[in-house]
């Protein structure tokens, strides 16, 4: 997704459609613990006037992850909305919005989706069905996997004669 400065230009003050499958291979070396990645659908239109080039984007695709807590492969759907706004040379940075400087006559968008797509994948990522055969054991001799609904309602029976303490107190300081 690269255009020059003059291909842009052929289009200012028109309507410029971007409806693009791109692949984003490259950002598994900037991430390894990306498995695979789907090609991306890149749908949108630029704005171009004689100071900035503004591209409204819907990126959409998936990318393979492994489960933070099994390690098999979960499928996490990608379906963002960007707005991206190059500067041309010469041109003022207006300090509420983020853009870019172009550097030379190339305007190159690449980069700029490999990193949202970065920003994308979550701190951790969990597999729905952990009954797989390929995923992690839930249990074993003397453990297994607690979740936490289960847990908030339970009270630690050392502090249950603590509770009862409370309740002792409470009801002698009314009367």
């Amino acid at each position: 997704m690269k255009w020059t400065l003059s291909q842009l230009q052929k289009y200012r003050n028109k309507e410029f459609m971007i409806d693009e499958i791109v692949r984003v291979d490259e950002i598994k070396q900037d991430d390894p613990t990306i498995r695979e990645v789907s090609p991306m659908h890149i749908t949108g239109r630029g704005d171009i006037d004689s100071t900035k080039v503004t591209f409204h984007l819907k990126i959409e695709g998936y990318l393979i992850l492994p489960c933070s807590r099994t390690l098999v492969d979960v499928k996490l759907p990608i379906n963002v909305e960007t707005t991206e706004t190059f500067l041309l040379q010469g041109s003022v940075y207006e300090a509420e919005e983020e853009a870019y400087q172009v550097k030379g006559e190339v305007i190159d968008v690449m980069p700029i989706l490999r990193e949202i797509l970065l920003l994308e994948i979550p701190m951790q990522v969990f597999c729905e069905d952990v009954n797989r055969e390929d995923a992690a054991p839930q249990s074993g001799k003397d453990w297994e996997v607690v979740h936490e609904e289960g847990q908030s309602k339970k009270i630690d029976p050392r502090l249950a004669g603590l509770a009862k303490f409370f309740d002792e107190n409470n009801s002698s300081s009314e009367s």
